[in-house]
Order: C-alpha cells, then structure tokens, then sequence
C-alpha cells in the first residue's frame, strides 16, 4: 500500500533504484498520481496495471512523469493533470514554534477552503507575513504549504514558516513545491525539507 511504502521513505529507506515502476491501487477515491524517486517510480490509481506497463517502456526513467504517460493516466481516469511539484520531506521539531501563530478557526477562510480540497483534518495558522496550512494529504500523510504576503516576500518569512511547520503536529512533514517558485524552493530547503522526489497529483474535474 502506498501509505506504508511513504512510511518507509519517512524512515529513510528509498524504493530501490532499479529503473522499475511500482503500481499501487488509490490511497483514497480522491488521490491519483505519480510519484518519481531516485531511479523508481511509484503509479497510484485504479487502473490495469498491465495496461500502465505496457505504456511505459522499461529502459525510460522519464516516462512515468512525461506528458504521454499522464495525458493517458488522464484520459483513462476522467482526471486532470496537476503540475510537477518536487516532493520534500522534514522531520517533526520538538517545542513550540519559534514565533507567534494564530490558528484560524472556521472553514470559511479561502485557504482552509482550498485546502479542503486535497487534505483532510486541514489546520491554518497566520503569523507575521503569511500563514502556514497543514493536512492529512495523500495516502494520509501530513502537508504543508505557506503563503507569504505580497508586502513581506523577500524577507526571510517563507523559510521561518516553513521551519515554524515542524514544530506543529509531531510527524513527519510533506510539502509539495513547484520547482519554478525558486523561493519557495529555496525556503523550504532553508528550513530543513529534503527533496526526496518529485510528484504529480490527478485531481477530480471540479
């Protein structure tokens, strides 16, 4: 099952490299994707998985994250294709966190609400500049993005709400960024997340 193989890699124990593809049925009716690591990749969705292999060639590590294999993962779902995040990972930070937070209460905050739409158990909290959001996403691990004010990027804010994360539910932290958002990037990896692969999501059409 794909939440005890992200078990494993929260552990420290990465699929083997061997060039092969893992096929594991849906964690959830709402989480289809794909997830590369490091010379493996991981296929999550109801589908034949002799049909998945016989789209994929097996000397082409590139195949299971390029536009082909996911336009028919699409095609064959009724899903829409995400965009490809990489895929980082933090360990939990004992202690509050180290600046002040308030969480927001009530689902009708515009974050809360977007985020109900990929995590379940979804918590925000505002501080200084921007706020942190945390959830229950695929195959139940936990998630989390921030978002930093228009007014206050630039200033470090990212990378002590990223780092402030870790101290908010003592497990094991996810977070999904696009590579593109340089900064984003490079908060996230100032505050301690590891990439550890990278990952497309297939939402539902809305």
């Amino acid at each position: 099952m794909l939440a005890d193989l992200l078990s494993r890699v929260q552990r420290g124990l990465m699929p083997t490299a061997d060039g092969g593809v893992t096929i594991l049925p849906q964690p959830s009716p709402r989480d289809v994707g794909v997830i590369a690591f490091t010379g493996h990749s991981v296929v999550f969705a109801d589908v034949d998985p002799g049909w998945v292999r016989n789209l994929l060639p097996p000397d082409d590590l590139s195949a299971p994250l390029g536009p082909p294999f996911l336009q028919a993962l699409a095609d064959a779902t009724g899903r829409r294709i995400n965009c490809v995040d990489l895929l980082g990972l933090a360990g939990p930070l004992p202690g509050p966190p180290p600046l002040p937070l308030e969480e927001v209460t009530g689902s009708d905050h515009p974050r809360v609400a977007r985020a109900l739409r990929y995590r379940d158990s979804v918590r925000v909290w505002t501080g200084r500049g921007g706020l942190i959001s945390v959830g229950r996403g695929v195959a139940g691990r936990w998630e989390v993005a921030v978002e930093v004010e228009p007014g206050h990027r630039g200033r470090g804010v990212g990378r002590a709400l990223a780092g402030a994360a870790r101290h908010l539910v003592g497990e094991p932290l996810w977070a999904q960024v696009a590579p593109g958002n340089a900064a984003s990037v490079r908060a996230f990896l100032a505050a301690g997340f590891v990439p550890v692969g990278a990952e497309v999501l297939l939402p539902a059409p809305e």
